[in-house]
């Protein structure tokens, strides 16, 4: 009788009696190949949630982009979407300070601060990509500015807090955060 010594013992090959364990083994290294796929995805996903952990708490790193790169799509965005540069300058500067790399500690992404469902119902392939991240925040105040009926502080108050707290208040919403957020950027206006 012919042996097969593996790691895991003594494997008998040949004859009908052996093809039993056999099959098992098979089946427990086939489970084995499974695993190991698994944990290879799972440590790949958690790489790209280190990576985002890693970029939100190294914004130092991340310096403002300059006037002269930002100027031109601001004002592209602005155009197409017949909004005031100054307004997308604004929340640019209010949201990230310029930093296109800027991670909020609630998910919020790049220039404009775009959050999950913004970026997705914008079809954002990469919120971080500034020109993509300004023109869906573009698009999000226009769309914001038109369900408010042209009221820029509500629209800027629905940006910040999110509609739902807008519509539940009738109004700017009674959290200071919001409203220093609404008198600096009318400021700039």
């Amino acid at each position: 009788m012919l042996l097969i010594v593996l790691s895991f013992g003594i494997l008998p090959v040949g004859g009908e009696a052996q093809d039993k364990p056999a099959d098992a083994i098979r089946k427990q290294l086939a489970a084995a190949a499974i695993q190991r796929e698994s944990v290879r995805k799972q440590t790949e996903l958690a790489a790209r949630y280190r990576t985002i952990s890693e970029v939100a708490g190294s914004l130092a790193e991340c310096d403002p982009m300059p006037p002269v790169e930002i100027t031109p799509i601001v004002d592209a965005a602005a155009q197409g979407n017949q909004l005031k540069s100054a307004l997308i300058r604004g929340v640019i500067e209010q949201e990230s300070g310029g930093r296109a790399c800027a991670v909020s500690s609630k998910g919020a992404r790049g220039l404009m601060q775009l959050m999950p469902a913004t970026v997705e119902q914008f079809q954002v392939s990469d919120p971080f990509d500034p020109k993509q991240n300004v023109e869906a925040g573009a698009q999000f105040l226009k769309q914001l500015l038109e369900k408010y009926r042209g009221d820029l502080s509500l629209a800027l108050a629905a940006y910040n807090a999110g509609p739902a707290a807008v519509d539940q208040a009738k109004g700017i919403p009674d959290i200071q955060e919001t409203k220093d957020y609404v008198s600096a950027i009318m400021k700039k206006m």
